[in-house]
């Protein structure tokens, strides 16, 4: 460390400076890519917030666009309801069952390949084919799941026709295709000491104990990293909704053909849709800025809280 007082020699200098370039230069491709695709985006979507923009100029409009999405705009709070929804229950359920299918098959002697090829594929189906395939088993009248349903004496819900059963059914849909969370969880699961595992039979633990005391303990970073990926593609969901919500109400596709997005009466209607229906239908690009900015703090505040209790429970630990 350099004493105060004395000055530092110009080589010492030249080669922090070039210390300094190699430096930038081997984070150069991060750096253009953290520009180009999150802050330059970020701060226009900020910028446009603030402006009337439809595409071509843009005209100051101050807290305008943020009164009409908050206050005007038909739908917007029950479309942050149902998102919100999709993220607890949908993103709970996900990892809960990944994990448990994962549990399962890591328990297996004989035909765990099999299994894990039969959950892993779901996951392999493109999101569109997925949901029409699943509105079609699910079709109250005529789907095969509430024929069985019928002939078993069990009620028969409307899934995707029914406002109360529509973000179920999506979930269902969600958990359907499991397969990326089971393998993330059998890698983890596989990975957890043997040792341990001995150590706590000797200890007398049965198969909760050493789940509560061994196993999670040892995977709680990818159950953590499993949540927060989920939360943020839940805050992003759009396909698998507008796509059901289409083939519930028979408008598949064509011109002229009305469409009510979020059918059945707004149960699955989401913050992703009303941006694309702000800009993409409306032209209105500075109040669906609002609402891309709403879900980035959404997002943002359920991961901070996410990794905030991580921390939490890692310092009690200690």
């Amino acid at each position: 460390m350099a004493l105060v007082g004395i000055p530092i020699p110009a080589a010492l200098k030249r080669k922090r400076r070039r210390e300094a370039l190699r430096t930038v230069a081997f984070l150069s491709p991060w750096l253009i890519g953290f520009t180009v695709f999150f802050a330059y985006p970020l701060i226009s979507t900020v910028y446009f917030s603030f402006m009337k923009y439809d595409g071509f100029s843009a005209t100051f409009r101050g807290l305008q666009n943020w009164s009409y999405v908050l206050n005007d705009y038909p739908s917007f709070w029950q479309g942050l309801g149902n998102t919100l929804w999709l993220v607890v229950v949908m993103v709970t359920l996900r990892v809960a069952f990944g994990l448990g299918i994962g549990l399962l098959i890591t328990k297996v002697k004989t035909g765990a390949g099999l299994f894990r090829t039969l959950f892993y594929l779901p996951y392999l189906a493109p999101p569109v084919a997925a949901t029409i395939a699943f509105a079609f088993l699910l079709n109250p009248g005529t789907g095969p799941v509430n024929a069985l349903l019928g002939d078993l004496g069990l009620p028969t819900p409307g899934w995707f026709t029914d406002p109360a059963w529509s973000k179920p059914a999506l979930t269902m849909l969600a958990m359907w295709g499991i397969g990326d969370l089971m393998v993330i969880f059998m890698a983890a699961l596989l990975d957890v000491p043997r040792e341990q595992y001995e150590a706590a039979e000797l200890d007398g633990a049965g198969p909760w104990q050493k789940f509560r005391f061994v196993t999670f303990p040892n995977i709680s970073p990818i159950v953590l990293f499993a949540v927060v990926t989920g939360v943020i593609q839940t805050m992003q969901y759009y396909t698998q909704a507008i796509v059901a919500g289409r083939v519930a109400s028979g408008v598949i596709g064509g011109s002229g053909q009305q469409f009510e997005p979020g059918y059945p009466n707004g149960s699955t209607w989401t913050l992703p849709q009303m941006v694309q229906n702000l800009a993409f239908q409306r032209s209105d690009y500075g109040s669906a800025c609002v609402v891309a900015l709403i879900l980035f703090v959404i997002s943002m505040a359920f991961t901070s809280l996410l990794l905030r209790r991580k921390s939490g429970l890692l310092a009690s630990e200690d």
